[in-house]
């Protein structure tokens, strides 16, 4: 319970950035069904395969409580529970006390660290089908070390209602613990399953949403991404060795595993890359198994320091644990800098574009259809905070988040790239393309930074954010 304090406290919290964008709402119109009345496959295309918002809207029912506190309590709930199936797997590699307490601390003092070439943090400030899904993988890891095979997969099963894929990832490392255990290097065959999918070409618009996550791509990573791959390559393959002259065989049964699970990642993506007319099949982001391979490259680290290098000394834990959180803190605040480190729900926020949605969300009608800037969440001051969760409003499609949605499900492409063609120019909209947003799109709100064009009539208005009617 400490741990997960000091974590809560030390990452922070914001319940409406990132992906909520996508899984927030379809909780909120699980609740309400006459919320989001335009455009709603932009995020119930995420929702539709996720059992997560019947899972916060049946917890909103049960607990009597805004669906803002149900949330920030699956949050501590799920932090809880990854670091209890991470101590679980320490506890089954390291047999000194030592060990298995730094294996847990350096997990929870780095939970925001991004996962190598992806884009996934170990664990977000905010709560999602992947923070439970990986709570999961965890604990299954944790069975598996323990020969308990039956249990872990039963859990994974349950866990695919809630994110399939990476459900389905972590089910494929039980493979292979499973496989090493009897066959030690033989990795073969499941280098086939994380790629049966159906194969279609792409079309332009697919292509230009996928071009705006180039970081899926290998073949545009920068040194620093393959730097993030090769760095637990080089500290696996290490902690083996060391794990097998110390007799620890649980580390190198999981260090070996690890190893194959990257490699086989890397060849499908390096497949997917090769070849154009596989592009769609990038949806499948196999070097998400990177996220795995971090939650487990973490533990092993803290747990080789502890046993070897920090041991029972406090002069040593406090030398390397003191600087690394105040450094995880600032990097928080840092990459939050509009909004408060933690979102307490209830109360009023300090970011100008988050007050903006919450009178939205107080003060139009529920079938209000609003316009923003395409690239709002990329916008100074703005955070990355998303409209629709906080506004409960519908919204024309967005170029960050919704492009997203249609990288994994390409029959959206057609309706984001002609909702990105309308848009384009937004900077410089004036009255007349705010009409005819409004004829083509039936569009009666726009949310706009200062200053206004002209024959717009605002009734709200910060030093950052306009909202508008359009007459």
């Amino acid at each position: 319970m400490f741990l997960t304090a000091a974590a809560f406290l030390l990452h922070g919290y914001h319940p409406f950035v990132e992906d909520s964008a996508f899984y927030i709402p379809a909780a909120e119109q699980a609740l309400d069904a006459s919320l989001f009345p335009h455009d709603a496959e932009f995020f119930q295309s995420h929702g539709a395969l996720t059992g997560f918002p019947q899972l916060m809207a049946a917890s909103t029912r049960l607990l009597h409580l805004p669906l803002e506190k149900v949330l920030l309590l699956w949050h501590l709930a799920t932090l809880y529970l990854f670091l209890l199936g991470c101590w679980q797997v320490s506890c089954a590699c390291f047999d000194r006390p030592e060990a298995r307490y730094a294996s847990i601390a350096l997990v929870a003092a780095l939970l925001t660290l991004q996962a190598g070439s992806t884009t996934l943090l170990i664990m977000d400030q905010y709560v999602n089908p992947r923070s439970l899904s990986t709570c999961a993988g965890v604990f299954a890891v944790a069975l598996a070390l323990k020969r308990r095979y039956l249990p872990g997969i039963l859990l994974l099963c349950a866990a695919a209602f809630i994110h399939p894929l990476m459900s389905f990832y972590s089910a494929i490392f039980l493979v292979l613990l499973w496989w090493h255990q009897r066959k030690p290097g033989a990795v073969a065959l499941a280098a086939l399953l994380p790629f049966v999918t159906l194969l279609a070409p792409p079309t332009r618009a697919y292509h230009q949403a996928a071009m705006l996550h180039w970081w899926l791509f290998i073949r545009f990573w920068d040194w620093k991404r393959w730097l993030g791959l090769l760095g637990p390559v080089v500290l696996l393959a290490g902690f083996s060795r060391v794990a097998r002259r110390r007799r620890m065989p649980n580390v190198a049964l999981l260090c070996r595993s690890l190893l194959a699970l990257i490699l086989i990642s890397f060849l499908g993506a390096l497949v997917l890359n090769t070849f154009t007319r596989f592009e769609t099949l990038s949806r499948v982001q196999p070097m998400r198994t990177l996220h795995l391979a971090y939650v487990f490259t973490l533990l092993l680290i803290g747990g080789m320091l502890g046993q070897f290098v920090l041991r029972r000394a406090p002069a040593r834990w406090l030398l390397l644990f003191a600087p690394l959180c105040a450094g995880v803190a600032g990097v928080q605040m840092w990459a939050y800098p509009a909004s408060p480190h933690i979102e307490w729900p209830g109360t009023e926020s300090r970011n100008q574009w988050v007050r903006a949605f919450q009178w939205v969300r107080e003060n139009t009608p529920r079938d209000a259809y609003f316009a923003l800037d395409p690239a709002y969440l990329e916008l100074p001051g703005e955070d990355r905070q998303a409209f629709r969760p906080i506004a409960e409003r519908s919204v024309l499609a967005d170029t960050i988040k919704d492009s997203g949605a249609v990288f994994m499900f390409p029959a959206l492409a057609e309706k984001w790239w002609e909702q990105m063609n309308a848009s384009k120019g937004w900077k410089h909209f004036q009255g007349a393309d705010f009409r005819r947003l409004k004829e083509r799109y039936e569009v009666n709100w726009v949310v706009v930074q200062p200053p206004a064009a002209t024959g717009l009539d605002c009734p709200y208005r910060n030093g950052s954010v306009l909202v508008c009617r359009l007459k």
